[in-house]
């Protein structure tokens, strides 16, 4: 392998569709250094390892909605077939099906950035639930003090449903 994948750019590719975090098959495919089309003839011949619970397949919706949010999918790739997407376990089987060095050094990587998403979310739902104790124990003195915490611990907004103003030369 040419170098280990740093866990940032791994990380920057698991997206979260349908409250699970997941890879594409076109990311996944960049990764193992394999065509997308190759790693989806794979899995095909190996459907039986791949249940629900570890791959789906994205509606055309849910398409349209990647490719506004984050321009994720480049238009006319995945042209004929909805991209696939596979959760941590789906991606473990992955390097079973490509049978690669690359496949197996590249899912290691993977696994790490998976389990430090899951230390990250941990370590953050830790943190609110002792700010909730802390509002508790104090009065009301503190409560916008808290307030703004919080509303800085929350998530940017989904673009999707809160796009920008359109600002520019109006005639």
């Amino acid at each position: 392998m040419k170098g280990l994948i740093p866990l940032e750019i791994i990380e920057q590719k698991i997206l979260l569709v349908r409250g699970h975090r997941v890879m594409l098959d076109k990311d996944l495919a960049e990764l193992y250094e394999v065509r997308t089309k190759n790693l989806n003839k794979a899995v095909s011949r190996n459907i039986d390892s791949f249940p629900v619970d570890f791959m789906f397949q994205l509606t055309a919706e849910e398409y349209r909605s990647l490719r506004f949010q984050f321009g994720t999918l480049e238009r006319g790739a995945h042209s004929k077939y909805l991209p696939r997407v596979f959760m941590e376990q789906g991606v473990a089987m992955l390097s079973s099906v490509l049978k690669s060095k690359r496949a197996r050094q590249v899912n290691i990587q993977i696994m790490r950035a998976f389990v430090r998403l899951r230390q990250l979310l941990n370590t953050h739902k830790e943190l609110a639930r002792k700010l909730d104790a802390l509002e508790k124990k104090y009065d009301a003195q503190f409560k916008s003090v808290f307030d703004a915490i919080k509303a800085l611990m929350q998530p940017p907004p989904d673009t999707a449903t809160d796009p920008k103003p359109i600002r520019g030369f109006k005639p």
